[in-house]
């Protein structure tokens, strides 16, 4: 049997500075963040209740919210660059689909972000 088992963190409004704007240019009001972290399905599909059977995602929500809100940035590229990274640093990560996005885009709404899904070959790598 194979068995694949993921977190997946939707739409967590991160308080960050990207971007330069003219006097004329919409600046968005917040960006939000979808993140999926690939993790042993031991730590999903456990023998008994308890946190230090599973994966504690609260330490990596802290330290990407930190993160997100520390100095200014010019691009949503380079926070998911950081973000990932960040990632990396935690074992028992496996691979990750990042989804950084920001809104509105313009007067009238919409969202506007980029996607990156790194494998466990590749986020191997990143270590």
């Amino acid at each position: 049997m194979t068995l694949n088992s993921t977190i997946e963190l939707k739409d967590l409004v991160l308080k960050t500075d990207i971007g330069t704007y003219g006097p004329i240019d919409h600046i968005p009001d917040h960006h939000l963040l979808d993140l999926t972290l690939s993790i042993a399905a031991t730590k999903v599909l456990i023998a008994n209740d308890g946190m230090e059977h599973v994966y504690d995602y609260e330490p990596l929500i802290a330290q990407i919210q930190t993160l997100a809100s520390t100095g200014h940035r010019e691009t949503q590229e380079w926070l998911m660059t950081q973000i990932v990274n960040l990632c990396a640093k935690f074992s028992d990560i496996q691979a990750v689909a990042i989804f950084l996005r920001k809104y509105p885009v313009d007067a009238l709404g919409g969202t506007l972000g980029i996607r990156l899904t790194i494998d466990q070959v590749d986020f191997a790598k990143l270590r």
